[in-house]
């Protein structure tokens, strides 16, 4: 079972970035693929994007993909979100989680591990 640590998160200026990261112990990424989720409080959650570690192939959702990335380092086997052009609307937990294979699943339920969660709050 993979461990995921995310970390990164904070309080930061509309406009500002921010780097996410989320760590797997206990097993490494290889083989998963690694999404991220966030969930502002009323709402539902949301996919934000998902890398293949086999690949490294990317997707991000459209709405958010002229603004984030993601990227991954296999020495540290660790998946990035890197966050620019923050916008208030942008502030949320942000969750990393991970499944088997290559498919990107933007549901859920999909995905068997999940990280803490870190908070992310863009001010205006």
């Amino acid at each position: 079972q993979v461990q995921l640590v995310e970390s990164g998160g904070g309080l930061v200026q509309s406009g500002g970035s921010l780097r996410l990261s989320c760590e797997a112990s206990g097993r490494t990424f290889t083989g998963y693929t690694v999404s991220w989720f966030r969930q502002a409080p009323g709402k539902k959650r949301e996919f934000v994007g998902a890398i293949r570690w086999r690949s490294g192939s990317i997707y991000v959702a459209d709405s958010m993909n002229s603004r984030f990335t993601i990227s991954r380092d296999n020495a540290k086997n660790t998946v990035y979100l890197q966050m620019n052009s923050l916008k208030p609307e942008d502030t949320a937990v942000y969750y990393c989680a991970s499944r088997p294979g290559d498919a990107i699943l933007t549901g859920g339920s999909a995905y068997t591990n999940w990280g803490q969660g870190t908070q992310v709050t863009v001010s205006s």
